[in-house]
């Protein structure tokens, strides 16, 4: 038996399929909910307890302590990916299935130098000064700014420029347009010769009262109602000029018939669930064949899957939340703090107006079984 080794911030999904494929599987992981089955071998460094919050993301996630966490299982595994939160440049690069130097891409200030002489792309500018940021409002009085990290996924730490609550005295940051519109990710599996895009989500941010932060990402809705092949063309070529294996994810803005790339995860993406779901594959083995050459005949979505995190509108100690359609469950009784994530609820049918009924039952379902502490 060949063994794999999944490294994220919440790999339960990504174990749950590469078990079904026969791997023995080792996991380092943020999040270790009560429904993420062990299989064989898990590191977690969120460990809930009854009555304990469970703290804030944010402070409390730091890959350094994912990369410890998984030094012991790297020298017993035959294959290692990569997920959220951690780069494959960490690993040995003779076992990362997936793109193994991906420090250009996911350094978003790098990315818009890349891509910009052939794509869209927002007006981005790397660490201005305040008197530079006067400036450039100054030069496009029309246009909104919004300020990001240099690194990190998720949404996390994205603040409208008008609305900011850091001090800018640090390095680590891009000035970029905000472009409103709407959010597109389309999943592209590709190899060293050909990439082939085969769903596209509209991606779902988080409830302004539940957070100070509304980019953050809250789930997908697959596939994209209305569906253009224009923008799955346009991701195609994107992975392709930035020559990456694998799964994928290249996240647009459609305005006005335009497409400005905003983002490319050089990985498996949150979009993973809703994509086994609508195609009926098993995306680990999409992946896994992609990076040895072989992209699958990959099937139409032939229904929609809808996913979404809820997130605590205040601080919250929950109930038992183990209702069908729910899945990262905490622990009973455990505490989350107001913004962090409470569970997720996925389900699929062939109408969207009947996935997003059952996506809203199921919530309000959930919200019943917790209270304010």
């Amino acid at each position: 038996m060949e063994k794999m080794l999944l490294v994220g911030v919440n790999t339960r999904p990504l174990t749950q399929s590469a078990y079904q494929l026969g791997y023995e599987i080792f996991s380092t992981s943020y999040f270790c909910t009560s429904d993420f089955n062990s299989y064989h071998h898990k590191k977690c460094i969120l460990k809930q307890k009854t009555d304990y919050s469970c703290g804030n993301f944010e402070e409390s996630f730091h890959s350094s302590v994912l990369l410890d966490l998984a030094s012991s299982y790297i020298d017993r595994v035959d294959h290692i990916i990569p997920y959220t939160g951690v780069l494959p440049d960490n690993f040995p690069s003779s076992k990362i299935l997936g793109n193994k130097r991906v420090e250009n891409i996911v350094n978003k200030y790098k990315l818009y130098k890349k891509l910009k002489k052939k794509f869209l792309l927002p007006l981005t500018y790397l660490s201005p000064s305040l008197e530079e940021i006067q400036e450039i409002r100054l030069q496009f009085p029309e246009k909104e700014f919004i300020i990001k990290p240099i690194f990190g996924s998720g949404g996390y730490g994205i603040e409208k420029l008008n609305k900011r609550k850091r001090e800018l005295d640090d390095e680590n940051f891009i000035l970029q347009e905000f472009i409103p519109g709407e959010n597109v990710s389309t999943s592209v599996l590709s190899t060293i010769k050909e990439s082939k895009a085969i769903i596209s989500s509209r991606q779902l941010y988080v409830e302004d009262y539940a957070s100070k932060n509304s980019f953050i990402y809250a789930g997908n809705v697959a596939p994209y109602p209305g569906i253009d092949v224009k923008f799955n063309s346009v991701a195609q070529e994107v992975v392709k000029e930035l020559s990456l294996i694998g799964s994928n994810g290249v996240d647009m803005i459609i305005k006005d018939n335009d497409i400005y790339i905003i983002e490319v995860n050089p990985r498996i993406q949150g979009t993973f669930e809703c994509s086994e779901s609508s195609l009926g594959i098993n995306m680990i083995e999409a992946h896994v064949k992609a990076c040895q050459g072989e992209l699958i005949n990959c099937p139409k979505p032939n229904k929609y899957t809808l996913k979404k995190i809820l997130y605590a509108p205040y601080k919250t100690k929950v109930g038992n939340l183990n209702n069908p359609g729910v899945h990262d469950v905490p622990l009973t009784n455990t505490i989350i703090e107001k913004g962090e994530p409470i569970a997720t609820v996925i389900h699929a049918a062939k109408d969207l107006a009947e996935v997003q009924y059952k996506v809203n039952i199921t919530s309000k379902q959930l919200k019943e079984k917790w209270r304010k502490c």
